[in-house]
Formats: structure tokens, sequence, C-alpha cells
């Protein structure tokens, strides 16, 4: 089980990224990469590696497409959590 707080911090970063993601983004701000949100999401689990990796593809979907569907996220950090 993961620290709740961490799961909690996760979905915050998580959706600030994607509230403040647009397609074109990466040209209109030099330097700026959706590795460097990724890795600021993923942050708080940075023990957890393999969760870490399960989570990745998730989260950059979350991140750069506004009709993906946040569900499944929202369930899986709350199982994580033991909040099931």
């Amino acid at each position: 089980m993961i620290d709740r707080a961490d799961t909690e911090t996760v979905l915050y970063r998580v959706a600030i990224s994607a509230f403040t993601y647009y397609p074109g983004k990466e040209a209109e701000e030099p330097g700026y990469t959706v590795e460097e949100d990724l890795a600021w999401c993923l942050a708080p689990l940075a023990a957890h590696p393999a969760i870490v990796d399960e989570l990745r593809t998730r989260i950059r979907l979350l991140i750069t497409d506004p009709t993906a569907d946040r569900r499944g996220f929202l369930a899986t950090l709350a199982q994580l959590a033991g909040d099931h």
C-alpha cells in the first residue's frame, strides 16, 4: 500500500499538468516536454518503480488527451492507497 498523501499528490499533479497542457505547447514553450510533466507527476511514487512504469503511459494520455477517461486512473490511485 502507498501513502494516501502520495497518491493525492500524484492526482493533483496530473490534474494541473492536464489542465495546463495544450497541443503545440512544446513548440511554444522552449524547453518544455511532456516528459518533464510526467517526471513531476510520478515523483511521489519514485520508491515504487513498478507502479511508476505501470502508470507512465496512462498519465501521458491523461495529460495530452482531454477526452481520456479518468475514472480508471482514479480507481487505481484509490486502490494503491487502500481505499477500495
